[in-house]
């Protein structure tokens, strides 16, 4: 008996003693510089979201959703935050590449304009300056903008030119509004000027399409399904985790990245985001349990005003997939 004890317990002190097992290195690339939308990223890892999945999480700046896209397509990221409806471009022409979770289910898309200059619904759009950027998502679904509210090109004057040429329109008073997004270029006027813009949200006026999402390699997600599943159900907590403390979830990205912004305008802006991440149809849901209905909405739009090749309306849900979300409550 005293040798049975003795052997037991010297395979528990082997046992002991061995390393636990090594996490799952997994490269996340966002789809630009670190701005407020990617704060549960950054705020998962903080808090040990993404260890307690056993994934060693590497978070890495994009250079928009297209580079990102590539780099997912190639294998050189496991996992992108990008466009979806980018994401959809390069899918139907042969990349690889698969939404595993769409979180921003309402569009971010609008025309804003410093509060002061009054701006607060598409009529007063008229008589006015509209800064865009030539062939971006926003200028390709502007013209369906104009159709929903009922203006016409000829009602205002636009100038043209990259994003920083857009913002700088503004900043500097040669434009009165620019097309951005709720949470994006707004923040970055006001860390520009300390002035606060009102955004003409495309939502509000009846165009429903998805904005952003994780995607990943086809061949990827077949070879590697437990991971996907562990690092959507890391990613779902690390939204919700997030969106109950938005300040300090902000403050996670500036203590990855000191020179990721600053804490106030990082915490609007992430806040600014949240409202996004659900419809009418998911409000009660987890993060990313996007609808059907919601993509197929998408695709027709894309297809109709977004130049996506029209053979993307035979199978909408190739290109997602909510079998690697969690269960309510897990």
């Amino acid at each position: 008996m005293k040798r049975w004890i003795g052997a037991v317990a010297a395979a528990l002190m082997v046992f002991a003693a061995m390393p636990a097992q090594a996490a799952d290195k997994v490269v996340l690339m966002l789809n630009w510089y670190v701005y407020g939308e990617h704060a549960p990223f950054y705020y998962g890892k903080a808090k040990g979201i993404y260890a307690a999945e056993g994934i060693d999480l590497e978070i890495q700046e994009g250079r928009g959703s297209a580079a990102t896209t590539q780099a997912v397509a190639a294998k050189t990221a496991d996992f992108g935050y990008v466009d979806v409806p980018t994401m959809m471009r390069a899918a139907i022409k042969g990349a690889p590449v698969v939404a595993t979770g769409v979180l921003l289910q309402t569009s971010p898309m609008s025309a804003m304009g410093f509060v002061d200059k009054n701006i607060r619904k598409p009529e007063d759009i008229k008589g006015k300056t509209v800064a865009i950027t030539p062939a971006d998502s926003m200028t390709q679904i502007w013209p369906l903008f104009l159709k929903k509210t009922g203006l016409k090109e000829s009602d205002f004057q636009t100038v043209a030119g990259d994003g920083q040429t857009k913002l700088n329109a503004v900043i500097n008073g040669q434009a009165d509004l620019l097309l951005g997004y709720v949470m994006d270029q707004s923040m970055k006027i006001k860390d520009a000027t300390g002035k606060d813009v009102y955004p003409i949200k495309f939502a509000d006026y009846g165009i429903n399409m998805v904005s952003s999402g994780i995607i990943a390699n086809a061949d990827y997600v077949k070879a590697n399904a437990d991971l996907v599943r562990r690092f959507m159900s890391a990613t779902t907590k690390a939204v919700e985790a997030a969106e109950k403390e938005p300040r300090a979830a902000a403050q996670s990205i500036l203590d990855a990245n000191p020179k990721g912004g600053k804490i106030d305008t990082l915490t609007q802006g992430f806040e600014l985001t949240i409202p996004l991440y659900r419809t009418a149809e998911t409000k009660s849901k987890r993060p990313f349990q996007v609808t059907d209905q919601n993509m197929t909405e998408t695709v027709n739009l894309l297809v109709e005003y977004g130049g996506l090749d029209a053979k993307a309306k035979d199978n909408p849900k190739a290109f997602y997939t909510n079998d690697y979300l969690p269960k309510s409550g897990s």
